[in-house]
């Protein structure tokens, strides 16, 4: 595809630069193998060359005319020695053959969020939290970098030998979509990277996005040929990296900023900062405006002239990231749930607008709760059309006094969830009256009521108490185990569970993996239907299929049990391994009581309380329950979790308790560290710990592994034990 520029063209500097195109180059029939294979590779440099320098440095050196004499030299040699393809070859880049559908890729490290910070207090106590953590004194230098945080859509690409090999989609941050095809058509990013300090592998992350210039053509070539008006450049980004015909992807403007990686075999630079000009001095684009901080009031100050700069920057960002800048310190953070705690996201403001509230619409979620949902009059929003937004629960509908017809004040929380900040009191219609909250369930007619919080006091949400009974309840249960972060079944979403829950072929989780065999056998197979196609069918059946072997955590979190959620249901993955020594455990506690030591000694995990242990005990106590678990594995395999530590040590799958003031580090740090190892982290003591660390002023814990006989490490013995003495 020839390339054209609306607003600037190739300006040659010389006809050194464009040789393989002039009339003086070997014509292509005279080439021998060795020369055509020298020729390509000089050819797929150049071109990559001049690609960077149009799309981003801005700094073209040659017209379009000699860089599609450059492209035309390239396709023609291909053409004549097929076998000569180049991984690298500019052919690939500009479109590929449309694929069936997007695989999954699993991320060997993990993409994970960034916790949020909304005011300049959260800066503060970031950098503080970071300080503690790491025993730092006022006086030892901490440097943060901070960086715009890009609203665009985040990929992995991974290099093997310099050679990019796969990129992948966040995704639920464990497993992404394979979009390799599509991001080989990008032209900021590189197909091969160049430096004498490339690791063997990396895995490069970052953003891709639509600048608003971009974006605008897009929208006005979309709305000349009657396609899909975008709401907003991210959108827009995200819907042109995930075409099925990656030759579409090739004609978007799409644009890439590196400013991370996951896994690499060895890295150039000891700091962040230091990696980022690795990246650009490999090919990559990195965003010029990232600084290098020292103390919260710099960073502050960063975020100031960000918000400042954001309307002229040409692209959209939503705050800033920043990122303690050197290495090591970062190794010692290490993370929390699904979060590092070296870096951390400064958001802006949300932005608001007013429209009119037509209606309060009462859902039902999967645990019974009542939802109150605003049915707004349309209204953008930070460029996006919000019709619909959450009022929380009955308390908060009082408290802002929120009534049918009025005039309401609409924000994106963080930029994402609609939500109502508040009333325009003197818009209030005359004969508005207060709302009043249903006392039985909307749709089974269940009484509807507020339990005891674990103050004693009456709970926020009120809740359907026809459980069984509730459809609501079962639909949102089956629409919570085909979800993203569940079992991720594509092709079965929200509208198909609705449906085959009302005609009675999917009723409970077990009832997926048999529906294929059912339709078979039917005399009205779903693929003759209106609104479905054989190939739809075809393809929700191989996602079914495919999700027949589940990993632990994803499968607990499935199960849809109240206050377990992704964190809680890793912690219990991590902590038992396989689903067999979880629900042994569980029944277990069911059978002894509370109290007992076997429900001990599953509130004794690190991140588990007895609010989780009663919702185990509750869920495996009724006898519903368990025949449907019985029919669900049936019909699947539970595969066990798999532990992710830096490296195999001796304390690998044993588990840990720290007790007492340690030394040489925070208690965070110790239990980080030791979960880096490959340890199970337990807050109380058992039979079943393997070490106590002991620092001073240890108390009962200690006592009690002295009873039991439990190995009693001190500090310095706990970091010989795992080589870090």
């Amino acid at each position: 595809m020839t390339k054209k520029s609306t607003s600037k063209s190739r300006v040659s500097k010389g006809a050194s630069t464009v040789e393989a195109g002039s009339g003086s180059a070997t014509p292509v029939d005279e080439l021998d193998e060795t020369a055509a294979r020298d020729e390509l590779e000089r050819l797929a440099a150049q071109i990559a060359q001049h690609d960077a320098l149009y799309y981003r440095e801005d700094a073209p050196e040659i017209s379009d005319a000699e860089y599609d004499a450059l492209r035309a030299r390239n396709d023609a040699i291909e053409a004549r020695f097929p076998e000569l393809v180049r991984d690298d070859s500019p052919s690939r880049r500009v479109g590929a053959a449309p694929v069936a559908a997007f695989g999954k890729v699993r991320h060997t490290v993990p993409m994970l969020s960034l916790g949020n910070a909304f005011d300049d207090e959260a800066v503060t106590a970031f950098g503080e939290r970071v300080r503690r953590f790491l025993k730092l004194s006022e006086a030892d230098l901490l440097e943060i970098t901070a960086e715009p945080k890009i609203d665009g859509l985040s990929i992995s690409i991974r290099y093997e030998a310099g050679q990019l090999v796969q990129a992948a989609t966040r995704g639920d941050g464990t497993e992404g979509e394979n979009v390799t095809a599509n991001v080989k058509t990008i032209k900021e990013i590189p197909g091969r990277l160049h430096g004498k300090d490339v690791p063997e592998v990396i895995d490069v992350r970052g953003e891709i996005y639509l600048s608003h210039t971009d974006f605008a053509h897009l929208n006005a070539r979309q709305a000349e040929s009657g396609g899909k008006i975008f709401a907003n450049p991210r959108n827009a980004a995200a819907g042109s990296l995930r075409q099925l015909d990656a030759s579409i992807t090739a004609r978007r403007p799409l644009r890439f900023f590196a400013y991370a990686w996951g896994e690499a075999s060895q890295l150039p630079d000891e700091t962040q900062s230091g990696v980022v000009a690795a990246f650009k001095r490999w090919g990559f684009p990195v965003n010029p405006l990232m600084n290098t901080c020292k103390g919260a009031d710099q960073l502050v100050a960063y975020y100031r002239d960000m918000q400042e700069k954001r309307s002229k920057l040409g692209y959209d960002i939503d705050g800033v990231v920043y990122k303690v800048n050197r290495l090591d310190y970062q190794e010692r953070l290490g993370f929390v749930s699904r979060s590092p705690r070296w870096a951390i996201a400064h958001k802006f403001p949300a932005e608001q607008a007013t429209t009119v509230l037509r209606d309060i619409e009462i859902q039902v979620g999967r645990t019974g709760a009542l939802t109150p949902v605003a049915k707004l009059e349309p209204v953008t929003v930070g460029g996006v059309v919000v019709s619909n937004a959450t009022l929380h629960n009955e308390d908060e509908i009082a408290r802002k006094d929120i009534r049918i017809g009025d005039t309401v004040v609409i924000q994106r929380a963080g930029d994402v969830i609609p939500q109502v900040v508040g009333v325009v009191e003197d818009k209030r219609p005359k004969n508005a009256a207060p709302f009043k909250f249903p006392h039985v369930c909307p749709v089974c007619q269940s009484h509807a009521v507020r339990e005891s919080d674990e103050k004693g006091g009456e709970d926020v949400v009120r809740r359907c108490t026809g459980g069984l009974i509730c459809p609501a309840q079962a639909k949102e249960r089956l629409k919570h185990f085909v979800s993203r972060n569940a079992l991720d079944i594509e092709g079965l979403g929200e509208e198909k569970i609705e449906l085959f829950y009302d005609e009675g072929l999917i009723r409970r989780p077990a009832d997926i993996f048999t529906l294929q065999a059912r339709d078979e056998k039917s005399a009205n197979p779903l693929a003759g239907r209106k609104g479905f196609g054989q190939r739809s069918v075809e393809k929700m059946f191989v996602a079914i299929e495919a999700r027949r072997r589940v990993p632990l955590e994803r499968f607990v979190y499935a199960l849809g049990i109240r206050h377990i959620g992704e964190t809680t249901a890793k912690d219990l993955a991590r902590a038992y391994g396989t689903w067999e020594a979880l629900r042994s455990s569980v029944e277990a506690a069911v059978k002894d009581g509370k109290g007992s030591e076997t429900y001990a000694e599953i509130d004794n995990i690190e991140g588990i309380g007895e609010t989780v242990v009663d919702a185990l005990v509750d869920f495996f106590s009724e006898e519903h329950n368990a025949q449907a678990l019985g029919k669900l594995l049936e019909q699947i395999e539970v595969a066990p979790f798999e532990r992710v530590s830096t490296t195999r040590s001796p304390v690998t799958g044993k588990t840990v308790v720290f007790t007492g003031t340690l030394v040489r580090l925070t208690r965070n740090e110790a239990k980080a560290q030791a979960e880096r190892f490959g340890a199970k982290v337990a807050g109380s003591v058992s039979k079943k710990t393997d070490y106590v660390v002991a620092g001073a002023d240890a108390g009962s814990k200690l006592d009690k592994a002295r009873d039991l006989g439990v190995a009693v490490l001190t500090e310095d013995a706990w970091l010989e034990l795992i080589g870090q003495g």
